[in-house]
């Protein structure tokens, strides 16, 4: 049962790691613990004398099967369960607060292929579950079958909330600042949970839209689409002469771009872009953001040359937020798209991101390619290495001595980074610096030694 909580709730295959009987057991341990008030701040409980808990989830084909295991647990804990079906996972963050619950729930694996799945678990108050809190549940899992049963009419129930969907909609649409008419806009849904949404939010605004992989059947979720697989897109927006493309993830809290010549924009670009809108608007408090070390530096270069305070964290938005709450910043992100503005919502939103994007182009009467022109990204590589155990690559001694000779190689001049993945057995080697055969090199090195040693034969 150990780190069944990674850095965005639990992973695995659904069926295989991630059991029906595994998502009873986390009901039923987050229904006690709701009950018990461990967890941060409640809401009004949604007009019921039991705890209430959103719950919503992606288009993936286990989507259903592991919420109402998930669900049947909570109930049998005495907890209702208020079900938003098919939403974007800010809209379950937004919907919590909105509408008084005492938490939430995501089945979703955000860009994982279709066959994974997970379960992530928000507060009352519309943030994920502290580190803390993450821990007590697991405990409380390990040993599900003997937490107490709700009896009689105690037991919890299924509520249904078709108009979750269209609310949260209205919400985001109501933050644009501006109409977007005359923009040509290319939408990719990844045929996940955007594509019930996308359109209507971006067309409603005036938008002139093309939306691409907007019809989930339940196994193509992601799959050569979307913020992970942008080639189509990019290919689309030059073909149908648009003003740039927006591609979401599976759940849809990332957002990545591409310019009008098909030129991807990602987090890094954007992070810049927000930052300098926010403080024209005099919104950037001390001209602060949040980033990642995974953040290129010719982000750094671009916020030192302009005058921007640039905060890094270790990779994962969880982190990104922790800072954000803590130093006061509204704007932090990631270089994969994941961007939050602390004033609209609690966590990443894709459908917000691409339409502040939207506004900034829109407003400024510039091409996208300009706009994002100021931040001139320096030659960076990232290569994902299968291991066996994602938890025990540094405990090699020919690996740390691997990587001590491509950091002297490096040193002054740029970076190495490797660090196992939150969300699947990977170890990810990010070289950053001014010479690309060198950073080939370098990085070949490093991941020939991980393979030797602890990779997944």
């Amino acid at each position: 049962m150990a780190h069944l909580f990674g850095t965005d709730g639990v992973r695995g295959q659904a069926n295989v790691s991630l059991i029906p009987e595994l998502a009873f057991d986390i009901g039923r341990a987050h229904g006690f613990f709701i009950r018990n008030g461990r967890s941060v701040s409640a809401g009004d409980n949604v007009g019921s004398e039991r705890p209430v808990i959103a719950v919503g989830r992606d288009t993936r084909i286990s989507g259903q099967m592991l919420q109402y295991s998930y669900v049947c647990g909570l109930n049998s804990s005495g907890v209702d369960a208020l079900l938003l079906g098919v939403l974007p996972t800010p809209g379950i963050a937004w919907a919590i607060r909105n509408y008084g619950a005492d938490g939430g729930c995501v089945i979703s694996a955000s860009h994982n292929p279709f066959y994974d799945n997970g379960i992530k678990l928000i507060g009352g108050n519309g943030y994920k579950l502290t580190d803390d809190e993450e821990h007590r549940l697991e405990e409380l899992i390990k040993d599900a079958s003997s937490l107490p049963r709700a009896s009689k009419d105690g037991l919890g129930i299924m509520r249904f909330l078709k108009e979750a969907g269209a609310a949260y909609a209205d919400y985001v649409s109501k933050l644009s600042e501006t109409r977007l008419d005359g923009l040509r806009i290319v939408l990719d849904c990844a045929n996940g949970a955007a594509s019930a949404y996308a359109e209507g939010i971006f067309a409603g605004l005036g938008a002139s839209v093309k939306v691409i992989h907007n019809e989930p059947d339940g196994v193509n979720i992601n799959a050569a689409c979307g913020s992970t697989h942008p080639e189509i897109m990019q290919e689309t927006v030059v073909k149908e002469k648009a003003d740039f493309g927006l591609a979401f993830d599976g759940d849809a809290d990332r957002c990545l771009a591409c310019d009008e010549n098909g030129r991807m924009i990602d987090g890094d670009h954007m992070l810049f872009m927000f930052a300098e809108w926010l403080r024209g608007r005099g919104r950037l408090y001390e001209n602060r953001l949040v980033t990642t070390v995974m953040a290129n530096l010719g982000l750094e270069i671009a916020c030192r040359e302009n005058g921007l305070n640039m905060a890094r964290t270790a990779v994962g938005d969880r982190y990104v937020l922790e800072e954000m709450l803590k130093s006061g910043a509204v704007l932090g992100g990631e270089q994969s798209g994941h961007i939050i503005f602390s004033d609209y919502s609690t966590t990443g939103d894709g459908m917000v991101t691409g339409l502040v994007l939207a506004q900034i182009v829109k407003s400024s009467r510039r091409k996208l390619s300009e706009l994002a022109s100021k931040v001139e990204k320096k030659p960076q590589y990232l290569v994902n290495v299968k291991v066996k155990d994602k938890h025990t690559w540094n405990s090699y001694p020919e690996v740390a001595a691997c990587l001590k000779k491509a950091e002297k190689v490096l040193e002054g001049r740029g970076r190495i980074l490797v660090r196992p993945s939150g969300t699947e057995n990977l170890i990810r080697v990010m070289a950053e610096g001014p010479d690309k055969e060198e950073l080939e090199t370098l990085i070949n090195m490093i991941v020939g030694v991980l393979f030797v040693h602890c990779g997944e034969h």
